[in-house]
């Protein structure tokens, strides 16, 4: 069986227009903020739909339902992991590697990147929205194979950003992979917005300096702070959350 995990709905509206065999998992959750205590998945669900203001019918329904098909997939499946590079995106990824790699089952793991984009574009750290049809599959076609060493460190990553354990997270992102190009860039912004000292993170820094010198319009500051950050791959919950505690502090 085939499976192609696509990063949000956006994604699976293009995927299908390109004929690429498999079925479509859709991941609807955005890890990189909120509530991840849970010593089981059962926990953990319960944890992140209490944070999301969803009844547990409802998480189980938008969010959990797609999780399982990839814990219900059969011997012998391959499972391609279409997430862009930003932290957003690598957060939701280590977690799915974690749940394929808890399953007593052969499979193969393949990364999808968005092989399209340069570097300098503003849209490489979030770029499959505005890729077409041919673009896509020339993504597919370069897609990276995780060795067993991979898929251990995109658990192990799981395990320490779930457990809010930096200094593990920065000792791992030092570790070479084809399958995690940009790790140490994404684990940086990452650390960087808890300082150890206690002052701002760095996204609030930016928010700050673009709330003082360009806008207080939200919608400016989003664009601008994208234009800057966009490793963050934040969409507008998680900055909004953040903006609002810049402008209570003004």
């Amino acid at each position: 069986m085939i499976y192609n995990i696509l990063n949000g709905d956006s994604l699976a509206y293009s995927v299908p227009d390109t004929k690429i065999e498999g079925d479509v998992i859709v991941v609807r959750e955005g890890l990189i903020d909120g509530d991840l205590s849970g010593d089981n998945l059962h926990d953990f669900w319960q944890s992140r739909a209490k944070y999301m203001e969803l009844t547990e019918t409802e998480y189980h329904r938008n969010v959990v339902k797609e999780f399982e098909k990839i814990r219900n997939a059969p011997d012998n499946s391959e499972f391609n992991l279409w997430f862009e590079y930003d932290l957003f995106c690598q957060v939701n990824m280590w977690f799915v590697i974690s749940i394929i790699n808890s399953l007593p089952i052969k499979k193969k793991v393949f990364a999808v990147y968005t092989y399209y984009l340069d570097k300098t574009s503003k849209q490489f750290w979030n770029g499959f929205g505005p890729a077409n049809s041919e673009e896509l599959k020339v993504c597919y076609a370069n897609k990276i194979l995780l060795s067993k060493a991979d898929i251990n460190l995109g658990r192990d990553l799981w395990e320490a950003y779930k457990n809010n354990n930096l200094d593990e997270l920065v000792n791992l992102s030092k570790n070479q992979s084809s399958a995690f190009p940009y790790l140490q860039e994404v684990v940086k912004a990452h650390v960087d917005r808890f300082p150890k000292d206690g002052t701002k993170g760095r996204p609030e820094k930016v928010i700050e300096d673009i709330t003082k010198n360009i806008s207080t319009d939200f919608h400016k500051v989003f664009k601008e702070f994208w234009d800057r950050e966009s490793i963050y791959g934040f969409g507008d919950s998680q900055l909004k959350q953040l903006y609002d505690k810049v402008m209570r502090n003004r």
